[in-house]
């Protein structure tokens, strides 16, 4: 039997007491020692010093007729601040909030073609941002979401853009001395879905961008795999011998179903240099017959891949972050008839409510975490729809 010091324990019942306040919104100290099972005499010690750090503060009394009103507790949401950033291939949007993902500042730049130049453009936008200057901890920390695979806080894989040389993390963190987080864009996708949206114990969120990424939650609990490679949903090979792809393999899904990959299709069979995604769904609204086409094919190679994932980690939902299924929602169900499988039909397709912020808040929920010490964190903010 291993038992821990006093020590030990004791900061480990912090983080659950912090946790269960933060999760539970507001709680008073009795009912937070009878949902942990500690006894009041120490629940209450660890409150006052988690108020004495300014980490919890005291919000008034609960409505209750019998006897004494209990004082409600709640976590100090402007104790600090975080920063998040979705280094996308084509822009980098940015985001502060506060410790429960709330009074947010964002702002978005191009992303420059040269990697040496990313560090400096990135300082510079979180310099250009209103920070709160009041806050007792100031900035705890930042988070960088990666459109490709991460391993101890470096950039391991990026096909459509150039990363190499970047040293993010190092240089981030030397200038703003904070923790540096570093995580694909879909990991965080799926941590921003089930914090502010979709508390499911096991979730798929794909996101499809310039590539296809799936963010895995299963048992309540990021799924990143032996190197940090799970979920590179887009390199499952749905076509033998097919297209070229720049992970090494031929037939990969993103290279027939990415939003990238459709656009430049449906330029292609239009006779236009280039197409975005304005000009497909103004078209499709027409009735197109290309439109229509280009649609389909996202419809088939989706439901595919969705097939292969609910018989691989059999999820309880499935959301989908694509401009496709947020603009025409009308295609899941589509998608859900094109499940034929008996073992798929009781499966819940959804569209991102959070659409471009699930990133960012997915990134603001990690250096949240990181800086409180807690495991899981559940917030209420529905007022995230698309802020660009």
């Amino acid at each position: 039997m291993v038992t821990g010091s006093k020590e030990l324990i004791r900061d480990i019942n912090t983080h659950l007491v912090l946790e269960t306040i933060i999760n539970q919104a507001s709680i008073s100290r009795a009912s937070t020692a009878k949902h942990l099972g500690l006894t009041k005499a120490t629940v209450s010690a660890i409150v006052q010093d988690l108020i004495n750090r300014k980490l919890v503060i005291e919000i008034g009394s609960d409505d209750t007729s019998l006897g004494r009103k209990p004082i409600l507790l709640s976590l100090n949401k402007k104790a600090g601040h975080v920063i998040s950033i979705d280094l996308g291939v084509d822009t980098i949007s940015a985001l502060v909030s506060d410790l429960a993902g709330e009074d947010c500042c964002l702002k978005q730049i191009r992303t420059p073609r040269n990697a040496f130049n990313i560090v400096n453009e990135i300082i510079s936008l979180i310099e250009s941002m209103k920070l709160p200057d009041n806050s007792p901890y100031g900035l705890v920390g930042i988070t960088i979401g990666i459109h490709g695979v991460t391993i101890d806080n470096q950039v391991s894989f990026a096909p459509y853009y150039n990363l190499s040389g970047a040293n993010l993390a190092e240089g981030l963190n030397q200038h703003f001395g904070v923790p540096i987080y570093m995580e694909n864009e879909a990991n965080l996708s799926v941590m921003g879905e089930k914090t502010f949206q979709y508390d499911y114990a096991n979730i798929a969120n794909i996101s499809v961008h310039s590539g296809i990424g799936l963010g895995i939650i299963i048992n309540n609990q990021l799924y990143t795999g032996y190197d940090g490679r799970a979920g590179e949903f887009g390199h499952t090979i749905v076509e033998i011998d097919g297209r070229p792809c720049p992970c090494g393999n031929l037939g990969c899904l993103e290279q027939y179903v990415s939003e990238r990959v459709l656009m430049q299709e449906f330029a292609r069979l239009k006779g236009l240099e280039e197409a975005d995604f304005t000009t497909f769904s103004r078209m499709l609204e027409e009735n197109d017959s290309i439109a229509q086409q280009v649609m389909d094919r996202f419809v088939k190679y989706m439901s595919v891949g969705i097939n292969n994932i609910l018989n691989a980690y059999n999820p309880e939902i499935v959301i989908i972050n694509s401009s496709f299924t947020i603009q025409f929602p009308h295609i899941l169900k589509q998608i859900e008839d094109t499940l034929k499988s008996k073992m798929n039909s009781y499966i819940q397709i959804v569209p991102s409510v959070l659409r471009d912020t699930s990133i960012l808040l997915g990134g603001a929920c990690v250096a949240i975490k990181g800086f409180l010490g807690i495991n899981n964190l559940k917030l209420n903010n529905t007022k995230y729809q698309s802020p660009f």
